[in-house]
């Protein structure tokens, strides 16, 4: 019903069509970044099998979306094994 009347005012106004196509990018953009997020090393799901597993990383995994002074390849670990 709402997409019928979308398509509808559309058609009466082709100005909106850009509008519609952007709004529907950013929608796309910010579900797939949110599902990025719950998939990431610090997210816990199962805390019966797993309850931390950001103890499991290796100290060069990136953990930032963008990383842009942090070398991580050089990275060395700080602390013990546990």
């Amino acid at each position: 019903m709402i997409f019928r009347t979308a398509v509808e005012h559309a058609k009466k106004h082709p100005g909106l069509i850009p509008q519609f196509f952007f709004i529907c990018l950013g929608m796309g953009g910010a579900t797939l970044y949110l599902v990025r997020l719950a998939k990431g090393p610090h997210v816990t799901w199962n805390k019966t099998s797993n309850p931390e597993p950001w103890n499991k990383l290796d100290p060069t995994y990136q953990y930032k979306f963008v990383a842009i002074t942090t070398d991580y390849k050089n990275l060395k670990k700080e602390g013990p094994d546990f």
